[in-house]
């Protein structure tokens, strides 16, 4: 998955539901999001609704994501790193060979 610009909460969503249908497809996923040229969200939508999380997380292995070391802490803050159970981790773009490695691990 590819993120640029500002995410909005509705490309969220469609994201999710996205990944609920590969999930319902597959049983199980894992992710490597690359954040590039990312801009941060935007303010409106509800983003703090886990539904998503509360519904797939026993579904989803691991999740890396790729990009710039300034987003990392907001990242890994909004993903829930820490209090979910699935494996979250962060790599800068020199690393993408790593992440993958990670994911596929």
């Amino acid at each position: 998955i590819r993120i640029s610009g500002k995410l909005k909460y509705a490309e969220l969503a469609e994201g999710q539901k996205k990944l609920a249908e590969i999930i319902g497809q597959q049983g199980k996923m894992r992710g490597l999001i690359l954040l590039q040229d990312f801009l941060g969200t935007e303010k409106e939508g509800d983003w703090g609704d886990v539904g998503f999380s509360a519904t797939y997380d026993p579904f989803i292995e691991k999740v890396a994501f790729v990009g710039d070391p300034k987003w990392r802490d907001t990242t890994l803050l909004f993903t829930g790193k820490g209090v979910r159970r699935v494996p979250i981790e962060y790599f800068e773009p020199a690393d993408l060979e790593k992440a993958k490695a990670w994911v596929r691990a």
